[in-house]
């Protein structure tokens, strides 16, 4: 069994275990970005309340709403991302060694040539795997609408769009979610998001950036302090993951958010600001 095959699949268990911990807070993390109700925008409600309103509103089974086409989907997108890495780092190596036989570099890959290698995988995954993604964020989105709000709804919508409906079918299983969007925007709605996610390759290379230069001044400052012991522990390590990875995470949220909002079911009636065509379209509405 060849390397990139083996990192394909140990990613994709980890990723499958991962994602089963915390998929109840990213149903709650999607449904935040995609809000579209501007009553319930201005009233912050945190993450947990919000749990809470949906185990009381819709039962505990909407927090996993989509689970089957999210494993499916982290289990592809860590198997592909980790089958192209290994691939194209491969192709990294061979080159760097070419290199030092021409008598540049030292025949091993840079810290450039690794956020390439990166970079390049992500890219294919995120080609490969957004339809997967698309079906996932609107089960997470996909909210059941009571008898008392319909009757609300019919009794403040003007005649002409009464005849639309309102209440959507209860089963929203992964083939209905597949025809709606196939019916919504053909082909193209199941890479709706791609363009943001695409520029979200750079997370990494952030969370990277901010993770070196975090390791290098604490090294400095420990050489300092202690006589040139630089040593790092390993809960040090944890901690600068963690916070680099909390970093890289704030400077790209706002891509996130276009990525739900466009890969969410579009409303075609009412506020037509919240009718997505694009990532442009979007930040036309939200910036002006």
């Amino acid at each position: 069994m060849s390397d990139a095959l083996i990192n394909g699949l140990a990613g994709a268990g980890g990723g499958i275990i991962a994602q089963i911990i915390t998929y109840p807070l990213q149903t709650v993390n999607a449904r935040q970005q995609t809000e579209r109700d501007l009553k319930k925008e201005k009233r912050k409600v945190g993450a947990i309340e919000q749990m809470c309103q949906v185990v009381k509103q819709e039962g505990w089974e909407r927090l996993y709403g989509g689970l089957t086409p999210s494993l499916v989907g982290t289990a592809a997108s860590q198997g592909v991302y980790y089958y192209f890495y290994q691939i194209f780092r491969n192709k990294a190596e061979t080159a760097a060694l070419q290199s030092q036989k021409k008598g540049i570099g030292d025949g091993s890959v840079g810290m450039l040539s690794s956020l390439v290698v990166a970079a390049l995988s992500g890219c294919v995954n995120v080609l490969l795997t957004n339809p997967i993604w698309v079906v996932v964020t609107r089960m997470q989105t996909h909210t059941k609408i009571s008898k008392k709000d319909h009757s609300n709804r019919l009794a403040t919508t003007a005649p002409e769009e009464t005849a639309l409906p309102v209440i959507e079918p209860l089963s929203y299983g992964t083939s209905h979610v597949i025809q709606e969007v196939y019916d919504e925007a053909g082909l193209f709605g199941f890479w709706k998001g791609v363009f943001p996610t695409l520029i979200m390759v750079s997370n990494p290379s952030i969370q990277f950036m901010l993770y070196e230069t975090m390791l290098k001044r604490l090294k400095k400052r420990r050489a300092l302090s202690k006589q040139g012991n630089n040593g790092v522990t390993a809960l040090e390590i944890f901690l600068l993951g963690a916070l680099a990875k909390l970093g890289a995470t704030v400077v790209t949220y706002p891509l996130l958010v276009v990525k739900s909002r466009l890969q969410a079911k579009q409303v075609t009636t009412g506020d037509k600001r919240h009718h997505y065509k694009g990532t442009n379209h979007y930040l036309k509405f939200t910036l002006y």
